[in-house]
């Protein structure tokens, strides 16, 4: 392509976008398209055996692409802990693919590996931690988890775990624990470091779904009384169901005392630990051995933008370095490089840091705390105005999440009961749930309180306001009514 086509089509393209934006705010949230439709829509296509004028292709497929995505970035989409994306991430990632540096060795990407480096100093920054951390970004929140997991398996493993795996004869059986309110990055973990799911650990929660101290200590104690060998603790800040934090500087503490490895799950949550009024316990990530982050969720970066955040610069490097021949990277006159392949899981890194690092800047520390504690509050306030309405049912808030479901007045009073009418209300919210995404004027998606199927709105969008969630619990109402009189079995009429 000549640079002069690459402008004019170039700039069409941005044209685009920029109406694309301009329309978000009353934009469908969702395609009402189901999948068959969705294909058809799209057409099938042989695969092209000459080329083709990229020009008309481009400009049809972006309609589509505008029309019929879930549009994450509306104002009214909470369905998930993915953000409204800030618009200079995009032209960040476009920057970043026309050099296309490969993030793997600071000789093959020079200027964008120090880019990543202050980044990453400038994320430990806005969390106020303590000392010298070092990190790596990663794609998201699993991924940051898992690099987080490999690290803490090599440091605390007491025999040479790298070269002689789970199997040598001196290994031990190693254990993991986690709230019950854990995301599966941990399953995941457990499952490609060779542990097994069965490693895990799922400690009970108190009735705020943060985990229990005291269950945490006696799981450990019974372990290590069977010749188990416990390793990692992992803590969360800012469950994904509702948002939950756990008492983290207790936590802390056991990992001390029994000497393992303090992880902090704050994919969500640990952003809002940069306001003036966070939690002690969410202050607690501070005292922790290894944080994930996702700049993709409560800092508005577009996907894929996750982090690993480590106290320890070496024991990153120690779960991943490998010196292979082929890569001759240290000629730099004895001067200092980080070479990120020796740091995490990938050699081929794509440039995910210029947008967190582009997004600093364009809002600042500032700019970033106003918008978290904004959320907050429109979360609270949805919490209020659900309590408003007489047939919805307020469940819990969180940081920026709120759960709630639709409750008929005559099932109010059993409405807790076990049996029947809990299966008919799960089954009715999930009802809801589904229809309000269909009908493109807002997404939320769901959580479990007990044997309860809640409704969930998790607020990380800087374009949402108070007359959007507002509007979502009368949305729901609407739905609720509806889905009742045609979905009510005759029994419970």
């Amino acid at each position: 392509m000549a640079p002069e086509q690459f402008r004019e089509i170039g700039h069409s393209l941005i044209d685009s976008i920029a109406d694309f934006y301009s329309h978000l705010p009353t934009a469908s949230t969702a395609s009402p398209l189901l999948p068959d439709a969705m294909r058809q829509r799209l057409g099938k296509r042989e695969m092209p055996e000459k080329r083709t004028n990229i020009a008309p292709v481009l400009d049809k497929f972006s309609k589509l692409f505008f029309e019929h995505s879930t549009h994450n970035g509306s104002p009214r989409f909470w369905g998930y802990i993915t953000s409204s994306a800030a618009p200079i991430g995009a032209l960040a990632d476009l920057l970043a693919a026309a050099v296309n540096p490969n993030c793997g060795a600071w000789a093959l990407s020079p200027i964008a590996t120090e880019i990543e480096n202050e980044t990453i100093r400038w994320l430990a920054e806005f969390m106020s931690l303590p000392g010298k951390w070092d990190g790596i970004v990663v794609s998201g929140g699993n991924m940051a988890n898992i690099v987080a997991f490999i690290v803490a398996r090599k440091a605390k493993a007491t025999w040479d775990i790298r070269a002689k795996g789970l199997t040598a004869p001196e290994s031990q059986r190693l254990a993991v624990y986690g709230s019950g309110e854990m995301h599966t990055w941990i399953n995941k973990a457990a499952d490609l470091c060779g542990l097994g799911t069965d490693a895990v650990r799922w400690i009970a929660t108190d009735k705020e779904h943060r985990l229990r101290p005291d269950a945490l200590r006696q799981a450990i104690e019974a372990d290590r009384a069977a010749g188990l060998s416990p390793f990692m603790v992992c803590g969360t800040a800012g469950s994904v169901g509702t948002g939950a934090i756990d008492p983290l500087p207790e936590i802390a503490k056991i990992c001390k005392e029994f000497d393992l490895w303090f992880h902090v799950d704050g994919a969500y949550g640990a952003p809002a630990v940069a306001l003036d009024n966070a939690s002690a316990d969410l202050k607690g990530l501070r005292l922790a051995d290894s944080i994930a982050i996702d700049p993709h969720k409560w800092l508005y970066a577009p996907l894929e933008a996750g982090c690993t955040l480590v106290r320890n610069r070496d024991d990153l490097h120690d779960a991943f370095a490998f010196k292979p021949s082929y890569y001759q990277f240290d000629d730099n006159e004895g001067q200092e490089v980080k070479n990120y392949f020796e740091y995490g899981p990938q050699n081929s890194r794509g440039f995910r840091a210029l947008k967190i690092w582009l997004g600093f800047q364009q809002s600042g520390a500032s700019g970033y705390r106003r918008m978290i504690a904004d959320d907050i509050e429109l979360a609270h306030r949805l919490y209020d105005f659900i309590g408003q309405q007489e047939l919805l049912e307020r469940g819990t808030v969180s940081l920026s999440i709120a759960t709630f479901r639709f409750v008929p007045v005559d099932l109010r009073k059993r409405s807790m009961e076990a049996g029947a009418v809990t299966d008919y209300l799960n089954e009715l919210n999930a009802r809801i749930a589904t229809a309000l995404r269909l009908s493109g004027r807002a997404f939320v998606s769901n959580a479990h309180i007990g044997d309860r199927y809640m409704l969930r709105a998790c607020i990380v969008n800087f374009r949402t306001t108070l007359a959007d969630v507002e509007l979502l619990p009368r949305l729901i109402v609407e739905l609720g009514r509806g889905l009742d009189a045609r979905f009510r079995p005759a029994a419970l009429k």
